[in-house]
């Protein structure tokens, strides 16, 4: 065999590989799209009727009447507030001897409360009132001296009368009359003001005893004996600025936060029921008291003040709130409006090409229904565009279409 024909033999041909190698990916290309279309045409057949989904029902329900016949309207939540509320300090900067308060305990207003040392102030009392009664004692020895002066003045006119003395002489008892007359007259103005002086010191001594400015409960103690007290906040953090605060139990009340959009369903005096996070099973009956004509831009929401009409011991402040507003109760003779939509679960509604909906059980198959959503009544939503009494699904799974094939396996009640 000749030199070239060994060489033609060793040469690889690339030519029909090729040709397969570029088959092959196409073929693999068309298994795919054709895998995928299988897929979607079986998760297709899956959702329109196929196998049916597992599903949870829940009935729509009408809005439950409230107490004495009235419909809650809106719901809101906050807080239980005390409307008087006071952190007690001593009016004047001074040592603490002793703190007779604790925690929980009931005052009355004018209960003492804490004593501060109080030595100078008693020592300037002390002073004031010696200074009061030597202008007293002045006094009395000014009012001596016009009496003795009236009595010469009285013999001296006596005398001018038969000519044994001059009349200037009794010009000179005159005078000494009505400067004696002045001068106790600015005594009783001396003594005014050392009375005042005496007021003064007292007030100062009053200072170092803290009372209680009216009834209620204490629910802090801020201080101890040996600190340092004072109405001013003094740097350094060695200066208490409290002794206690005390709260007055009947003036508490609930502050919500209402949806600027839903205010127009509240009224001062619209009846209401508080329940207690604490007590869920305790309906509490209440007003509104007020609605704070200013609102929050940041949240949107505008302060509401809701009275209690029935205190309790077990109403604390700070206690989280939950209220229903109330609509007022018909007359007899005056049929009620339909209700504004129903009741469903939170979960039961989703979102579809930017709407609300739900999917209203119809036998075996799930049906589209738009909704219009309003207030949040803890777990469940008021919509509108549903009728009382439909079964819908609870939690409708993403891919769930309108005519899907349902399996309802536990109906809520």
């Amino acid at each position: 065999m000749e030199k070239s024909e060994l060489l033609n033999q060793l040469r690889i041909d690339r030519s029909e590989p090729e040709g397969r190698s570029t088959g092959a990916v196409v073929g693999i290309v068309v298994g795919v799209l054709l895998l995928v279309a299988a897929l979607a045409a079986a998760g297709w057949w899956f959702l329109r009727g196929g196998n049916a989904i597992e599903v949870q029902a829940v009935t729509a329900t009408a809005p439950a009447p409230g107490a004495a016949g009235a419909t809650a309207v809106l719901q809101a939540t906050g807080y239980v507030t005390a409307r008087r509320q006071a952190t007690v300090s001593a009016q004047i900067t001074g040592t603490l001897l002793d703190v007779l308060i604790e925690e929980g305990e009931h005052v009355e207003a004018g209960q003492v409360l804490a004593h501060l040392e109080s030595t100078a102030q008693r020592a300037a009392l002390a002073q004031t009132q010696a200074g009061f009664k030597a202008a007293q004692s002045q006094l009395k020895l000014l009012q001596a001296q016009l009496g003795q002066s009236n009595r010469d003045l009285s013999r001296a006119q006596d005398l001018v009368g038969r000519k044994l003395v001059s009349r200037q002489a009794v010009e000179l008892a005159n005078t000494q009359v009505e400067t004696q007359s002045a001068q106790i007259e600015a005594q009783r103005r001396q003594i005014e003001v050392a009375k005042a002086a005496v007021d003064g010191a007292q007030v100062q001594l009053d200072y170092c005893t803290v009372r209680a400015p009216f009834a209620g409960v204490v629910i802090a103690k801020a201080a101890q004996p040996g600190e340092i007290v004072s109405p001013l906040s003094a740097g350094g953090g060695f200066t208490r600025t409290g002794v206690g605060t005390i709260v007055d139990m009947e003036s508490l009340e609930v502050e919500v936060d209402v949806n600027e959009s839903y205010i127009n369903r509240v009224i001062a005096g619209q009846p209401t029921e508080a329940v207690l996070d604490a007590y869920p099973d305790w309906k509490i009956p209440g007003h509104v008291i007020a609605i704070i004509p200013t609102a929050d831009r940041g949240k949107a929401t505008i302060k509401v003040r809701v009275g209690f009409d029935q205190k309790d011991a077990r109403i604390v402040p700070d206690m989280g709130v939950r209220v229903s507003f109330l609509e007022e109760a018909r007359a007899a003779n005056t049929p009620a409006p339909p209700p504004k939509g129903v009741l469903v679960p939170a979960t039961s509604i989703v979102q579809r090409d930017g709407k609300s909906v739900v999917f209203a059980i119809e036998a075996d198959k799930a049906r589209l229904r738009a909704v219009v959503t309003g207030q949040s009544l803890g777990d469940l939503r008021m919509v509108e565009g549903l009728a009382a009494g439909t079964r819908v699904v609870r939690e409708p799974p993403a891919g769930m279409a309108d005519g899907a094939k349902v399996d309802v396996k536990t109906a809520a009640k």
